[in-house]
């Protein structure tokens, strides 16, 4: 019985070693820092994430705080922003009033910017603490994508 304790837990230490060293083994490409500084110029407190499909920076500009993501090849991909309930356009809040969750509670809400001057609004909701869902919507009220949370 200690010996599939002893191995479980070496084998638990071995995957979150290997996973952080190799997080930390890829360098940003100057592509992508390129890409990000000629978009936002005026960002401050940067820090960069590998999501090994690309690169995510977390980052400061103005008052809010935003996350915009590259692919590996310095392509900008989308750039969210936390907002307030109230700073929904009103189409999506009768497009939400309007989906079977609006007895849902509504958690938080981002504003996604997208290539091509699109803009999505992603809603969390919960029903309960077990039931949780990000809805996404266009700007339109439209309801895009229902994904399960977990």
């Amino acid at each position: 019985m200690k010996k599939i304790i002893y191995v479980s837990g070496l084998i638990a230490f071995m995957t979150v070693f290997s996973t952080s060293v190799f997080a930390q083994i890829r360098k940003i490409p100057a592509e992508v820092t390129n890409a990000f500084t000629e978009k936002y110029p005026d960002a401050k407190s940067v820090e960069w994430r590998d999501k090994l499909s690309g690169f995510t920076a977390s980052f400061q500009l103005d008052s809010g705080i935003y996350i915009a993501t590259f692919s590996n090849k310095g392509e900008w991909e989308s750039t969210e922003e936390g907002i307030d309930e109230q700073e929904l356009p009103d189409a999506v809040n009768e497009g939400f009033s309007k989906s079977k969750y609006t007895e849902w509670e509504m958690g938080q809400v981002t504003r996604i910017e997208l290539p091509g001057d699109e803009v999505q609004y992603k809603i969390e909701v919960k029903k309960g603490d077990i039931k949780k869902r990000n809805l996404y919507f266009s700007s339109e009220g439209r309801l895009l994508k229902d994904k399960l949370t977990l």
